[in-house]
C-alpha cells in the first residue's frame, strides 16, 4: 500500500517517489511534495504595475484634454486681447463650443464690436459736429466778405446780410447748446438716481402737461392707457420726461402736418411698461427705421437746416432708455407717421 502525507492547505507537487523503509513485508513511499505558490511581493508587483500603466494613461489623456479644450483656447484669447485694435475690426473669434469657454469667446466677440462701434461713433461724432459748425461759419464768411468788399450796398442789403449773419449765429449757438446738452445728459446718467413711479400717475401728467402745450400750437393730442394703480417702475423722473419731450418735439418739429395729432398710449405687457408715441405726420421711409437713433443722424438735411436740430434727439432717448434696462423702437403707425416705443421694466413686490 502506498500512503500520501500531506498536511498542508497549500498548493502542491509531488516531486519524486521515495522509498523510505520496508516494514513487515510492506514498503512504504514517501512523497515529496513542495509547496508551488507565489510569494506575496511578486504577486503585489503584478498587480501595481498594470495599475500604474492606466493611471499614466489617465493622466496623458487628461493633459491633452485639457490642453486642447482649456488651455489653448485661452491662449489663443489672451494673445487676441493683447492685440486688440479699436481701429479696425480684423476677424471675430470662432468658436462652435456651447460650454463657459464657448461663452467667454462670443463675450469677448461683443466687447470687441462694441469697442469699435464706440471708436466709430467718436469719429462720426467729431464729423457731424465739424459738418454742422462749417456749414453756417461758410455763410457768416462768406456775407461778411460781401459786407467789406461791396461798399456800393444799399442800407436795405447791409441789413439783410446783418440779419442772416445773425440768424446764423444764433443757429451755431443752438448747435453747441444741443452738443451741450448731449454731453451733460450721458454724464447724469451715470450717477442719476431711481425711485419707485406709479405708471398711471406719471402717464397722467405727461399727458395732461403736453395736452396743454400741444393745444396751445394748434395741435392735438390723444391719449389712453390700461395701468392699474399697483404697477410701479424703478426710473429717474425726470430722465424719463426728457425722453417725452423729445418725441413730442420731433412730432411737432418734423411731421409737417397742418393739422398734426399725437396720440399718446401706454400699457403694461409681460414684465415691461410700454409708452408709445404716434402721429400722423408724414413719417419716415423704410430704409431710415434703423438709423434714427444713431447720432447725428436725420432723415432730410434740409430738413434739419430748415426745422433745427442736430439729430441727437432720438440718440439721447435711446440712453436714457437702456439705462433703466428698457427698449426703444421705431415704427410705422397705423394713423400714418412715426411711431415710437419704449419700455421701462416692471417692479414686482
Amino acid at each position: 500500500m502506498i500512503s500520501y502525507q500531506n498536511n498542508n492547505k497549500a498548493p502542491m507537487r509531488i516531486n519524486d517517489i521515495v522509498p523510505v523503509q520496508a516494514k513487515d513485508n510492506h514498503v512504504v513511499f514517501y512523497l515529496e511534495i513542495r509547496r508551488s505558490m507565489i510569494s506575496s511581493e511578486s504577486l503585489g508587483l503584478y498587480i501595481l504595475f498594470p495599475l500604474l500603466v492606466l493611471i499614466g494613461l489617465a493622466f496623458m489623456i487628461l493633459t491633452l484634454y485639457f490642453h486642447f479644450n482649456i488651455t489653448k483656447p485661452i491662449q489663443v484669447l489672451n494673445k487676441r486681447l493683447k492685440n486688440v485694435n479699436i481701429r479696425g475690426l480684423t476677424s471675430f473669434l470662432s468658436i462652435t463650443r456651447k460650454d463657459e469657454i464657448g461663452e467667454l469667446y462670443n463675450h469677448f466677440n461683443e466687447m470687441e464690436e462694441r469697442l469699435h462701434l464706440a471708436q466709430k461713433e467718436q469719429i462720426d461724432m467729431i464729423a457731424a459736429i465739424a459738418h454742422d459748425l462749417k456749414t453756417p461759419l461758410t455763410s457768416i464768411n462768406g456775407f461778411v466778405e460781401l459786407l467789406v468788399m461791396q461798399k456800393d450796398l444799399s442800407e436795405n442789403e447791409r441789413q439783410e446780410y446783418y440779419e442772416l449773419i445773425l440768424k446764423k449765429s444764433k443757429h451755431i449757438g443752438e448747435l453747441i447748446n444741443d452738443f451741450s446738452a448731449f454731453t451733460k445728459n450721458e454724464l447724469e446718467l451715470e450717477t442719476m438716481d431711481m425711485k419707485a413711479v406709479e405708471a398711471a400717475r406719471l402717464f397722467e401728467n405727461i399727458a395732461t402737461e403736453y395736452e396743454a402745450e400741444l393745444s396751445g400750437l394748434g395741435y392735438e393730442l390723444f391719449w389712453k392707457h390700461s395701468f392699474k394703480p399697483s404697477q410701479f417702475m424703478m426710473m429717474n423722473e425726470h430722465m424719463i420726461g426728457r425722453v417725452f419731450g423729445n418725441l413730442f418735439s420731433n412730432a411737432v418739429r418734423y411731421g409737417n402736418q397742418g393739422n398734426l395729432t399725437i396720440y399718446l398710449s401706454g400699457f403694461v405687457q409681460g414684465s415691461s411698461v410700454y409708452f408709445q408715441v404716434e402721429d400722423n405726420g408724414q413719417g419716415v421711409p423704410e430704409k431710415d427705421m434703423s438709423s434714427l437713433f444713431l447720432k447725428f443722424f436725420t432723415v432730410d438735411k434740409s430738413r434739419q437746416t430748415q426745422n433745427g436740430g442736430t439729430g441727437l434727439g432720438l440718440a439721447s432717448c435711446k440712453s436714457i432708455i437702456e439705462r433703466h434696462g428698457g427698449e426703444i423702437s421705431a415704427f410705422h403707425s397705423p394713423y400714418g407717421g412715426l411711431g415710437i416705443r419704449f419700455s421701462v421694466p416692471l417692479q414686482h413686490d
